[in-house]
């Protein structure tokens, strides 16, 4: 690890799969794994602990979140079942994880950050941006790949005589990544927390075991009491494969957290209901049960038409910038550059977002909300917006 950075990022990272839709390949598993229409259910439900066993109901899941338009991250029980599937599609390297994905967003914003790994490999080293160093806590190389599959809006596919379609561009993410399981915390993750003025807390969603969950986020929390006078904390959520730890690291970790980060998927699973996020009656009312949940100073919530802060902190500019940041990703991919994320910055939202950011900031009051500019792209990216966006957000604490 070279010399401590402002930012410190953890907990976890790792390289992803980025499966290239085609609707050809998934009709022609749908055949092959005889799968028909009235089977689409989910197994391995998110939050309910259950894995999802082979390709068969990987397919099964992703077809029931197609319908939907949503996405999650789902445990796969067999490994090389990630593998075979992978290999069917085009794959696009890349590194994932909250964390790392935020120092990518950093480094292209000009900032430099210090990352908290759990698992290394050639990969990862050729991957990592060069403003970035890192802590890694495995003593050997491993690779784990997390396989990503991004569906477009209005994705067509044929299941028997039923033609199902997309309302929306997602993305989901399957995985069995044994490093990232147990989140082992490295020696020197001590030193870089009394070093830094923003530390950002993910990754416990893919853990295996309350006991080890516990453990690992009394280990954080213990190390986050060494922080400098100032230092920011920022918890970013996540998919979690079980609601109980996900109980158990909120229980742990809010007190020693100042804001409290989460996306819409993780939102509506936290209030157990959809929600209209163009609805600012639902909005405000949800805000407020979230809060009142987290229990920390603020809580951010970013979405595909707004993201707002509820608290005390005026984050009003950190969010335009995690927004455009965010954007600039959404329309030009893994390779956006700056200029392409200033000239987003200068456009205007589209008149049903603004309309309901004004509308949802003048009911919850203090609350700071940034509206989404409209784009429309033809083959979107739908990987990582929230990772952008943390990255972007950071960069506006930085800098406040």
């Amino acid at each position: 690890m070279g010399a401590e950075s402002e930012v410190l990022l953890g907990m976890g990272g790792c390289v992803d799969h980025e499966v290239r839709w085609d609707a050809a390949v998934i009709e022609k598993l749908v055949r092959e794994h005889r799968i028909s229409a009235a089977e689409l259910s989910e197994p391995g439900h998110p939050g309910e602990g259950g894995s999802v066993h082979g390709e068969r109901e990987m397919l099964l899941v992703l077809l029931s979140q197609l319908v939907r338009g949503s996405g999650s991250e789902r445990f796969v029980d067999e490994p090389t079942a990630l593998l075979t599937f992978s290999r069917r599609f085009p794959v696009r390297k890349s590194l994932g994880g909250s964390s790392v994905r935020a120092a990518v967003a950093l480094d292209r914003l000009g900032l430099s950050s210090t990352l908290h790994l759990v698992s290394i490999d050639d990969d990862v080293r050729r991957l990592l941006p060069r403003s970035a160093t890192y802590m890694c806590s495995a003593r050997l190389d491993s690779t784990h790949p997390h396989v990503i599959v991004q569906y477009p809006a209005g994705a067509r596919v044929r299941v028997g005589e039923e033609v199902l379609e997309a309302p929306q561009a997602n993305r989901l993410i399957f995985v069995n990544d044994p490093p990232n399981s147990e989140l082992r915390i490295a020696p020197e993750f001590g030193l870089a927390v009394s070093a830094a003025r923003v530390i950002v807390i993910s990754g416990f969603n893919t853990m295996a075991g309350l006991e080890a969950v516990g453990e690992r986020a009394g280990q954080v929390r213990e190390h986050l009491a060494g922080r400098t006078p100032g230092a920011v904390v920022v918890y970013e959520d996540a998919g979690f494969h079980h609601d109980d730890q996900r109980e158990v690291v909120l229980r742990t970790l809010r007190d020693g957290v100042d804001i409290w980060s989460m996306n819409e998927d993780e939102a509506q699973h936290y209030l157990g209901r959809e929600l209209d996020l163009l609805d600012p009656a639902q909005v405000v009312t949800a805000v407020d049960e979230l809060h009142d949940l987290v229990t920390v100073p603020t809580l951010v919530l970013h979405t595909r038409y707004w993201a707002l802060a509820h608290g005390p902190r005026d984050l009003r500019a950190a969010l335009a910038l995690g927004i455009s940041t965010a954007s600039a990703r959404y329309v030009h991919g893994d390779d956006w550059q700056p200029t392409e994320r200033d000239a987003i910055a200068g456009m205007s939202a589209t008149g049903e977002a603004e309309r309901a950011a004004a509308d949802i900031e003048a009911g919850l009051g203090s609350t700071a909300v940034a509206a989404v500019p409209g784009l429309e792209v033809a083959e979107p990216t739908t990987i990582g917006l929230g990772d952008t966006f943390l990255g972007g957000l950071v960069a506006g604490l930085v800098q406040s």
